[in-house]
């Protein structure tokens, strides 16, 4: 009996923890649909009485006057920024990860530490001396300077991660592989690299969502729409009295979506990625 009434009690409290994290993004997701009338009402209006797709056509021009937020732009910006940020922190972070589960170098766990310690900043405290050295290199307002950002934020993260998975793989495959015959490298992409696939398709989720959803960074070093991001594009809302929160709204579930739907891909991966990443003792 004490086990039911625990389990029940452990079920209500994560279903109402669920809830309270869900409301957020569910309000955002609905004010997208409604007019900033019923936004703004006072007293406020919980239940939306009216849903329009007029908010999306707004920020996209579509029978407006008004001149359109670049979104297309914003959206080609933040994709290609965060593809190849993802791609490059991946390569390293095999590379690296590989290199601390299977090699003996060294100071090896001086290293390991201080990527992790590196990783413990948080991105905004960086942004007056990445802003100070970027200026000097003229790489303000581009592209290529985001995601060097992105990649020196993310190879840390993925190397731990990375790392992780490689240690779970019994080098004895490996070996077996190379007596039979294989180089080093066919024994990595023929045995290894199956094995850690999930894993890294975990990493490189997360690596693209934190490129694709960051904006501390990303607001300092852009200004221009050759180089914001859709994040950024949210502050094209805000005027100096008044606030769009309903193309706000719109704007934020076309940034949701994309996510969405990557993560949903790779779910599989995702998962096994993460139950498989775990290192023992």
């Amino acid at each position: 009996m004490k086990k039911k009434l625990r389990a029940t009690g452990l079920w209500i409290t994560t279903f109402v923890l669920m809830v309270i994290m869900c409301v957020p993004g569910l309000w955002v997701v609905l004010s997208a649909f409604r007019p900033n009338r019923e936004i703004l009402a006072k007293p406020p209006v919980w239940i939306p009485q009216e849903l329009t797709l007029d908010n999306f056509a707004k920020i996209f021009g579509f029978g407006q006057e008004q001149v359109a937020i670049p979104v297309l732009w914003y959206f080609w910006n933040s994709l290609v920024i965060a593809t190849t940020s993802t791609l490059i922190a991946l390569t390293i972070g095999m590379a690296g990860g590989y290199a601390f589960a299977r090699f003996r170098f060294r100071y090896k766990n001086a290293w390991f530490l201080s990527l992790m310690l590196f990783r413990t900043v948080p991105g905004i405290a960086l942004s007056l001396p990445v802003f100070m050295i970027w200026s000097r290199l003229g790489i303000i307002d581009t592209q290529i300077g985001l995601i060097i950002v992105y990649v020196s934020l993310n190879v840390p993260f993925t190397i731990w991660l990375i790392d992780g998975f490689f240690r779970q793989i019994p080098i004895s495959l490996s070996e077996a592989a190379q007596v039979d015959g294989c180089t080093r490298w066919q024994a990595f992409w023929k045995i290894e690299f199956p094995l850690a696939r999930s894993g890294i398709a975990a990493a490189g989720v997360f690596a693209f969502l934190t490129s694709w959803n960051e904006f501390a960074l990303a607001s300092q070093l852009t200004r221009s729409t050759d180089s914001k991001t859709l994040p950024v594009g949210l502050m094209d809302f805000t005027a100096q009295f008044t606030i769009d929160w309903a193309g706000m709204c719109a704007m934020a579930v076309i940034i949701i979506v994309p996510a969405l739907i990557l993560t949903f891909l790779v779910q599989k991966h995702l998962i096994a990625g993460l139950t498989f990443g775990g290192v023992k003792g």
